[in-house]
């Protein structure tokens, strides 16, 4: 699997010669991949949302590269606006960022920026607002009529609609009720499937993460602490904890029943996965 995106020894420090100097990012060095579902996960002040902002040029690195398809994004500065119609950024609460009069026009917003016109415009629009769940009747309404995770819905199909090679997601369920967070990452799932575009989803969740995502990338304190398939990762739930992060409702359970002398997996972290461990226990032996 070709990576898309390469990160290269990236550093960003902020105040760079006043007394409140800081990296935010220290000396990143991580692939990834087309077609991929990454999750990045990491505490509050951990490098998050500064590292995403490099991925798509809305943050220049003090040292270091951003390569997307071999090519470092600033090799011309000139063309960055084309690396950020690439790489969609979606932000947390992008229903903020809404402004026009009706759907179809926030919608048709950054497709127009890329000069598609016409049908091809037409298309975008209406294709992304399917993918995301809006009906053609609501196309037409004003933005500002529509629910909280309908609004989320518009401000997401607007990025889609540039058709990126890269979707990036920060924290795209926050403030929703469980309800319009399983709706909407159904959504996610649906577009990451029958486009094979590739996913970066950022989230405070870890059971979000571990239902959805292939990898997970953990940050801690401005650098990457571990890089692995969701089992990898959880079967290191001690150390996550250690360093401040949660994990999974079900390995929670799966480590509590461990703890008590059952003898099952304590880094499952799917309902279905935990079911296999205790239907094994229940017949007298281990799950496969």
């Amino acid at each position: 699997m070709e990576p898309i995106l390469q990160i290269k020894n990236l550093t960003h420090t902020y105040g760079v010669g006043t007394p409140f100097q800081r990296s935010a990012v220290e000396d990143m060095t991580f692939d990834v991949y087309q077609g991929e579902f990454l999750g990045i996960i990491g505490h509050t002040g951990s490098g998050k949302s500064t590292l995403i902002q490099h991925l798509n040029g809305l943050l220049k690195p003090t040292s270091g590269q951003v390569l997307l398809s071999g090519k470092d994004i600033w090799a011309e500065p000139k063309k960055i606006r084309d690396v950020r119609f690439r790489v969609g950024l979606v932000f947390q609460y992008p229903e903020y960022q809404l402004f026009e009069e009706t759907v179809y026009k926030d919608i048709a917003f950054g497709p127009i920026n890329m000069g598609k016109t016409g049908e091809e415009l037409d298309r975008c629009i209406r294709e992304s607002a399917r993918l995301v769940g809006i009906r053609d009747d609501q196309l037409e309404k004003s933005p500002f009529e529509l629910s909280g995770g309908q609004k989320r819905r518009v401000a997401l199909a607007g990025v889609l609609a540039m058709e990126p090679e890269v979707l990036i997601l920060d924290e795209p369920t926050a403030g929703l009720d469980p309800a319009g967070r399983e709706n909407l990452m159904a959504n996610i799932r649906d577009f990451h499937r029958n486009r094979h575009t590739t996913v970066i989803l950022v989230s405070h969740s870890m059971d979000e993460i571990a239902q959805n995502v292939d990898r997970i990338l953990v940050l801690k304190s401005a650098h990457v602490l571990m890089s692995g398939t969701p089992a990898e990762v959880f079967a290191r739930a001690d150390e996550l904890m250690t360093a401040g992060l949660d994990v999974p409702q079900v390995t929670r359970i799966a480590m509590a029943l461990k703890a008590r002398g059952l003898d099952i997996n304590p880094a499952v972290y799917t309902v279905d996965a935990l079911e296999q461990e205790l239907l094994a226990l229940r017949k007298g032996g281990a799950a496969c």
